[in-house]
């Protein structure tokens, strides 16, 4: 629903530009000064004057930074101080720093755990104090960095095991919990000053399609989005209010039935990002919700590839979204003069679709927040935030979380392994890094001499893989499923890079349950390791007699002689007795498995 009203039309220029400006939050991953934006792949790790310049003129509100603007601590200080100056407005400088899969920041400096679902495995012995924890970590390093925004914690309710995109994002299928685990870490977050986004509204857990790649649709009834999806926004809205609501790029006809025109000429079912009834209506009507929404990143196919970025950007506004995510890319300075008529349309269409008041409105909830977490100067060091990232206090909460994470799912009788001198342990993994990673952390774990060989499923040799069976004494097959989103490497521009491993990565499930057949034909003892999503398990665990989940496989260091990540070292220590796997299933998995 677009509203008008003419008395837009008597308004100051100025005044409808500062309106606009600060409802956009922009990425500037790339930018080259010459060529085609499109095919830019420098990063942007300084911000450029002509950037500086169209911030500053367009009074732009914010800046979402990714994996290619922060590639070491004194550059990610001083690129934040270079935006903080670049506007009049002090501007949101946003991340995605969720910790697991999606971390942005190189592994190797911050503490980037083992993800939500990780914690939601920790819940039934810990409760919230991992979810505490984590977040005051993330939020401390974030902060010192100069970044105040992130989009974080995923209150998703994953109830769907084929989901691409949430999975082990996810604190689980327990509504009640993930409401806890959510609210605990939107409290964290925002203690350390960190704005904090709960997302993705009103819920991305049921769902088989990745909203990066098209559009998602969900068709619970009334009750169950009620009692499922939307029960951790209310829990949270009602107990610990985050400063940011991030919508969901799909469509729930029980919310809204009502159609839209597409680029296309075709009509379609509203999604939630450009649905009154549902960011108006549902989210600030019926769930009191008063702080600022912002959309998930408006370039994502489910949006993309059926509207235009202007028209994208209007019906987002209309339907009471405040800030709109990615709306246009900027990657050259080609691109700066398409930026410059992309917003003469949005001037042009926002005074004659869109509500003066209601503008206004929500300009005064984005300067409430900006208010509340954004002081005027700001005293960075790069010394005080490179003793801050990844400190011996925030690495050992790292390993201890990815220790109470583990999950014994099946043990007739395996594990600990009773491991004696000189045998042999075959490890297959997914690729060579992650079976490098657990092999250097058996070795510097175990007591005795041991033999690991390897196979990486990303590429080997089945006839050398069985030989390799043949002459070991145990087992040990790590899988991961499902396969990377483009949220987990940084966003759509790399939706093209995942397309290349697709065939090989559609070819693992099968080879892998091929050499534990073998494996069992040969009587060898088998344990099998659910790397992220736990579903899974069902599949292997018929051909093991023992079935761990880790819900995370990231490494942290990768050197030409180390390998290791906080994950490896843990199930290093459980399968050779070391500790005890504490942990419990956050999602539902078939009984087989068990």
């Amino acid at each position: 629903m677009t509203l008008t009203t003419p008395s837009i039309n008597a308004q100051p220029a100025a005044d409808l530009r500062a309106l606009i400006g600060q409802k956009l939050m922009l990425d500037l991953r790339y930018f080259c000064q010459q060529g085609n934006g499109a095919q830019c792949r420098t990063p942007m790790t300084t911000l450029p004057p002509e950037l500086k310049a169209l911030l500053h003129e367009y009074q732009i509100g914010g800046v979402i930074l990714f994996a290619e603007n922060v590639q070491d601590v004194e550059q990610i200080v001083t690129l934040t101080e270079q935006l903080h100056s670049a506007t009049e407005q002090p501007p949101f400088i946003a991340i995605d720093q969720e910790g697991g899969r999606v971390a942005r920041i190189n592994r190797s400096e911050a503490t980037s755990f083992t993800g939500n679902m990780s914690i939601g495995a920790s819940y039934a012995e810990h409760g919230t104090h991992y979810a505490h924890q984590v977040a005051s970590v993330i939020g401390k390093e974030l902060a010192v960095l100069g970044i105040n925004v992130n989009f974080a914690p995923t209150v998703d309710v994953n109830a769907n095991p084929d989901n691409p995109v949430i999975n082990v994002r996810s604190f689980g299928e327990d509504p009640h919990m993930v409401a806890k685990l959510g609210a605990a870490q939107v409290k964290a977050f925002e203690q350390q000053g960190v704005i904090s986004a709960i997302k993705h509204f009103p819920g991305h857990g049921d769902t088989n399609v990745d909203s990066h790649t098209g559009l998602p649709r969900v068709n619970h009834a009334l009750s169950q989005i009620h009692q499922q999806d939307i029960a951790p926004f209310a829990t949270i809205i009602k107990q610990q209010t985050p400063g940011m609501i991030m919508t969901a790029h799909i469509q729930y006809p029980a919310l809204d039935k009502t159609q839209i025109v597409n680029k296309h000429g075709e009509k379609m079912l509203r999604p939630a990002t450009m649905s009154r009834k549902i960011m108006h209506d549902l989210l600030r009507g019926e769930l009191g919700y008063q702080g600022v929404t912002i959309t998930d990143a408006l370039d994502m196919a489910g949006i993309s590839d059926f509207f235009e970025p202007e028209q994208a950007v209007i019906e987002t506004f209309a339907a009471g979204v405040d800030i709109a995510l990615m709306p246009f890319a900027v990657r050259s300075t080609q691109d700066i003069q398409a930026f410059r008529a992309f917003m003469a349309k949005l001037y042009q269409q926002a005074s004659s679709q869109l509500d003066i008041t209601e503008l206004r409105t929500s300009a005064q909830r984005i300067q409430a927040l900006k208010t509340r977490f954004l002081p005027p100067k700001r005293h960075l060091s790069a010394p005080i935030a490179q003793s801050v990232l990844g400190n011996p206090q925030h690495r050992k909460l790292e390993a201890e979380l990815a220790l109470a994470a583990i999950t014994e799912v099946k043990n007739d009788n395996l594990l600990p392994l009773a491991i004696r001198a000189n045998q042999r342990i075959h490890l297959i993994m997914p690729d060579k890094q992650k079976a490098m990673a657990l092999k250097q952390a058996l070795q510097a774990h175990t007591a005795h001499p041991l033999t690991i060989t390897l196979s990486s499923l990303q590429g080997f040799n089945p006839a050398q893989a069985r030989a390799d069976i043949t002459k070991a004494d145990w087992i040990i097959a790590g899988h991961a499923t499902p396969a990377q989103s483009a949220v987990e490497i940084g966003g759509m521009e790399d939706v093209a890079t995942l397309a290349q491993f697709s065939l090989a990565a559609r070819a693992q499930p099968d080879a892998l349950e091929e050499l534990m057949r073998f494996a069992q034909s040969q009587q060898k003892s088998t344990l099998f390791i659910s790397l992220r999503a736990p579903y899974e398990t069902t599949r292997f665990a018929p051909y093991s007699q023992a079935v761990l989940a880790s819900y995370a496989y990231n490494v942290d260091v990768e050197t030409t002689q180390e390998v290791s990540g906080p994950a490896y070292t843990a199930l290093a220590k459980v399968i050779l007795g070391l500790e005890k796997a504490k942990g419990k299933l956050p999602v539902s998995v078939n009984k087989q498995a068990e």
